[in-house]
Order: structure tokens, then C-alpha cells, then sequence
């Protein structure tokens, strides 16, 4: 338990570790003011057994009582709002610390890791620590801390009864033992299937389209139905298998404030202790009970609490790519690879390819489904650091760069364009989120975009949907290539950009593509023949190596996946429907 606890301290970082630690302290003044009761009882209890109550015996109980209402909720509102800020600026800044660890980790973890298990982090699980643990973790030390004390005071009164209470005390903490053990792999269950349903959540519904289409509606709603069911199980039998422990935990608190009670009776009976002192430990007995049963109430959730933690820090311990580099500005921005290796999973991806792509020249990547090309340019663009040889940008290796720097010589346009749901506008200024509209337009106009985003509703200012679901594929390119624009990095990336782009919308797409790589270095996969007819060199990428290299003119002369590539894109760009004839 205490482990869980110092975890979890550790976990919020050193403002907020302070702000829990003094929430805790005030805990504990609130239950001494909290325990002012009892001196308020005893002064009209040593009035009445001297046979007269006076004013002054009132007034000075009134008062006492006073103190104790006023100090414990004053302590007590303090107490709460340290609390709640401490639990919302932890989970806001480790969310924000999450995101950010994320930025530069291998993208090899977003392929070992569901979307759905980082959604759970970053929402259940976090929520859980925001509006749970926060409580829990409180109530627990400060019950657990308040009974302490009152061990401690009551040796001051009466030693016998503070070993009754310390005897309880140990009992209760061997039973919450069993309940910890209990808690831990039923935490586990309850965190996985809490996983597991976000992720199914989330391939229903960005599947739906496929899940419509293929009439698997069915097969994919029982797949989350079951992941439902599965969570409901384990959320119920957490409760049914735990239920039964806290009550046998609450129990022995019980027994340890009816025992204080009986043995303070009997001492009292047999002339041991006064009538004073008896009263006020029969009162400590009500308090010690209360104290114990919120601990351990509260200490069923710690395992969650702390399956939570690790979670959330399993993320924050994965190990990030080197980004301790130089801020670098390179003078050239010629990219080369020498010796590449690339392993995923003990599959070798890239085998030793080696290759240069020269500043404000186009290089062309194509090859089998599978070969290595996207592998390839990731390796490039740094998302992914290469097992063997090296990366270089204008002749240093790309690791001496801090990531930010190296970073700021990119500019991508996937085939797959994500876009926020935002206005035109924010989504185009993304990467400069200051820049005037005037230089939002210019490059939508460059983009081949304005014209379709003055015909939305309310044009710049229209607010697109998630992921850009409504706009067509070939409206999301130019917004992706406007956006490109505005970065205006001097290295373009191109994978497969016109991939998934109707014919009446290519002119347009090619036109900004044009516009966006002039005097650029760009690296583009493709498969289109308009595409790579005209770039300075070609790369034909098979099994992990470079198999074919030259202009469009040289491959075409030799034998080989080049030739077979055009031959087969000339014939299904001369294909057509013949029609019948009566």
C-alpha cells in the first residue's frame, strides 16, 4: 500500500508531489480539529460529575465545539483545493508530457501499439488518476495517518488502550493485505478490457465505411459487443470478488473500536480508569472506526490507481529516438543514405541501400508493393533511425541535428491527409499558427485551393470535419500541399500524393505539386507514369535494395521492374470500353 501511494507521488512531479503532501498535512490537522470534539464533551462531562454545570462550562464547551466546526471545514475547503488542483495539473501535464515523449519515439511503437491502447492512456486512464486516485490516494493516507496519531495521543491517556487500538490497527492492515493481492489482478482485467473497448469503438467507427461495403456490420458489432460484455465482467466481478474482503476489512475495524469500548468499560468498572478518561476513549474508539473504514474503503481502488501510473508511464519509459543534437542550419540540402539497414520486427525491411539525392533535383522511388520504398523514405525523413549505416543531410549525420532543426528542413504530403477539425484557415497556418490570412490565401491560390474553399459555406473560415471528412480526396490533397506551402521547407516529401485522386481533380493536384517542389529537393514515391517521367533520377526499390537506378530514358533501355512498370501503366491509360455495335 505504502509503495502505491509513493508511486503515485512520484509519478505527479515535484509542484504538485508538494501541493499532495500538504493536502495530506492538512488532513490530519482536520481530524485534530476534528478531535476537538471530545475535550468539548469531556469539559461538560467533568461538569457533570461534579454535580454542577456552571455557565463558564458551557460557554468554554460551546466554544471548543466552535473551534472544531470552524478549523476542521476551514482545513478541510484547503485541503480539497489543493487536491483538485494538484489531480487536474498532474493528468493536464502528463497528457502534455505523453503528447510530446510521443513526437519522438519510433514509429515502429505506433505499429506495435493499437490506436486504441494510447487512446485508453490518454482518456480512461488518465481520467482515472484525474478523478479517482486523487481521491483515493488522500482518503487513504489520511485515515491511515489520523489512526496513527490517535495511537500516539492515547498513549498520553491510557497505554492499555493504545495497544488494543495498535493490535487492531496491525489486524487491519494484514486484511487490507489480502485485499491488495485481491485488487491486483482483477486492476489488470478492468484495465485491459477498458483498452479494448476503445479500440474496438474506434476500428468500428473508422471502419465503417469497409464494415458497410463488405456487410460485416454483424461480425464487427458482436466484436464490440463482446468487448463490452467482457468489460461489464470484469467491472462486476471486481466488485462481487472485493466486496466481500472490505467487509471483512470493515469488520475488523469494527471490532477494533467495540474492543477499545469493552476494555475501557471493564478498566472503568474495576476502578483502573476514571470516568473522564473513559469517556473520551470511547469517543476516540467512534473516531479511530471512522478513520479506518474510509482508509479502507478507499484502498480496494489503489490497485487501479496504481495499474493506472504504470500505464500511463509505460509510455513515458518507452525509449524515444536520440534528438540530442546541435541546432543546425545546414548551407546544402542534399540528403544521402550510405549502407542503410532496417530491421522491423527480425525482418530486414532495407538491406544495405545506399544513394544520393542532390539539392533542387527530384528523385523518383518506385518498385513492388512491399519492397521498401515508404521503409525507405521514413528512414529519410528520420521517423525511424537506421540498425546499420548512415543518414545525412548536407553531408552530417542526421542524429547530430536536434530533432526540431532537422525537422524544420521537411515538409511532407502524405498519400493519406490527415486534417484537423478546424477552419480551412487554422488547418492551411498549422505549422505557423501566427501567419496572416494574407499569406494563408497566397498559398492556397499557389495550391490550386482557393478556388473550392471560397465555395465552401463560409470559406476560409469553414470548419471541416474530423480528419477532413468533408472535403474529396483531391480537396484534402491541396489543403495538405497549401499547408506544405506555408512551411516552405526547402526537402519535399511525396508519398504517393496523387495515389487516390480522381481524374478531374489530377490537373489541379499537379499543378500545386508543381508549384510546391519548385527549386526544391523532393523525394516522392510513385506510381504514376506523369509523375516520374521527369525527374532527375529514379530509384527502383525491390526486397529491401536498390535494383535499377537512372533518368526515365536510361531504365526504359534496360530490362528489368522498370520497363515492366510503364509497359503496364501505357496499357491501362490505353485501356477503354468498346462500345457494341447492333
Amino acid at each position: 500500500m505504502v509503495d502505491i501511494i509513493r508511486r503515485f507521488f512520484d509519478f505527479c512531479g515535484d509542484e504538485n508531489r508538494r501541493k499532495f503532501r500538504l493536502s495530506v498535512i492538512l488532513g490530519v490537522i482536520q481530524a485534530f480539529f476534528e478531535a476537538f470534539k471530545i475535550p468539548a464533551v469531556a469539559c461538560m462531562v467533568r461538569a457533570l460529575l461534579r454535580g454542577s454545570v456552571e455557565t463558564r462550562d458551557i460557554l468554554m464547551s460551546f466554544g471548543i465545539m466552535v473551534i472544531s466546526i470552524i478549523g476542521a471545514g476551514l482545513v478541510k475547503s484547503k485541503s480539497m483545493m489543493l487536491q483538485t488542483e494538484a489531480g487536474y495539473e498532474t493528468c493536464a501535464g502528463k497528457r502534455v508530457e505523453i503528447a510530446e515523449h510521443m513526437r519522438y519515439l519510433p514509429m515502429g511503437y505506433f505499429n506495435r501499439n493499437s490506436l486504441g491502447q494510447i487512446t485508453s492512456v490518454t482518456t480512461n486512464v488518465m481520467e482515472n488518476l484525474e478523478n479517482v486516485a486523487t481521491r483515493v490516494v488522500m482518503m487513504v493516507c489520511e485515515g491511515l495517518l489520523t489512526t496513527s496519531l490517535i495511537v500516539v495521543m492515547l498513549m498520553f491517556f491510557d497505554i492499555r488502550i493504545a495497544l488494543v487500538l495498535l493490535a487492531g490497527f496491525a489486524l487491519f492492515l494484514w486484511a487490507n493485505g489480502f485485499l491488495q493481492k485481491a485488487a491486483g489482478s482483477m486492476a489488470v482485467r478492468k484495465m485491459d478490457a477498458d483498452e479494448k473497448v476503445v479500440e474496438k469503438v474506434l476500428e468500428y467507427l473508422q471502419g465503417m465505411t469497409e464494415v458497410k461495403a463488405y456487410h460485416l456490420s454483424g461480425q464487427k458489432r458482436g466484436e464490440l459487443e463482446d468487448a463490452i460484455r467482457e468489460n461489464v465482467n470484469a467491472n462486476t466481478d471486481m466488485e462481487m470478488k472485493l466486496v466481500p474482503r472490505m467487509s471483512a476489512q470493515n469488520y475488523v475495524a469494527k471490532l477494533t473500536g467495540i474492543c477499545m469500548a469493552a476494555c475501557t468499560c471493564y478498566f472503568y468498572c474495576n476502578g483502573t480508569m476514571d470516568a473522564l478518561t473513559a469517556v473520551v476513549m470511547v469517543i476516540s474508539a467512534f473516531i479511530v472506526y471512522a478513520s479506518l473504514e474510509s482508509a479502507g474503503n478507499y484502498s480496494a481502488l489503489l490497485r487501479t490507481v496504481d495499474i493506472s501510473v504504470k500505464r500511463a508511464q509505460e509510455i513515458l519509459d518507452t525509449p524515444q529516438m536520440d534528438i540530442t543534437g546541435e541546432d543546425i542550419t545546414p548551407a546544402a540540402h542534399t540528403l544521402s543514405a550510405e549502407n542503410a539497414v532496417f530491421s522491423y520486427d527480425q525482418r530486414k525491411v532495407i538491406d544495405g541501400i545506399s544513394l544520393t539525392v542532390p539539392e533542387h533535383t527530384t528523385t523518383a522511388i518506385v518498385g513492388p508493393s512491399g519492397g521498401g520504398k515508404t521503409t525507405l523514405v521514413n528512414l529519410l525523413a528520420r521517423f525511424w533511425d537506421v540498425d546499420e549505416g548512415t543518414i545525412r543531410l548536407d553531408g552530417r549525420d542526421v542524429k547530430e541535428y536536434d530533432m526540431d532543426s532537422l525537422m524544420k528542413n521537411f515538409s511532407f504530403v502524405f498519400q493519406n491527409v490527415y486534417l484537423f477539425h478546424d477552419t480551412v484557415a487554422n488547418n492551411i497556418r498549422f505549422g505557423q499558427p501566427e501567419a496572416p490570412m494574407e499569406k494563408v490565401i497566397e498559398a492556397a491560390k499557389k495550391a490550386c485551393a482557393h478556388d473550392f474553399i471560397m465555395a465552401l459555406p463560409d470559406g476560409y473560415d469553414t470548419v471541416i470535419g474530423e480528419g477532413g471528412a468533408s472535403l474529396s480526396g483531391g480537396e484534402k490533397q491541396r489543403i495538405s500541399i497549401a499547408r506544405a506551402m506555408m512551411k516552405d521547407a526547402p526537402v519535399i516529401f511525396l508519398d504517393e500524393a496523387t495515389a487516390n485522386v480522381d481524374p478531374e481533380n489530377e490537373n489541379e493536384l499537379m499543378k500545386a505539386i508543381r508549384a510546391l517542389t519548385e527549386e526544391k529537393t523532393v523525394i516522392m514515391i510513385a506510381h504514376r507514369l506523369k509523375t516520374v517521367e521527369h525527374a532527375d533520377q529514379i530509384l527502383v526499390v525491390d526486397h529491401g535494395k536498390i535494383v535499377q537506378r537512372g533518368t526515365h530514358e536510361e531504365l526504359l533501355n534496360q530490362a528489368g521492374i522498370y520497363r515492366n512498370f510503364i509497359s503496364e501503366r501505357r496499357e491501362a491509360a490505353g485501356w477503354k470500353v468498346k462500345e457494341k455495335r447492333a
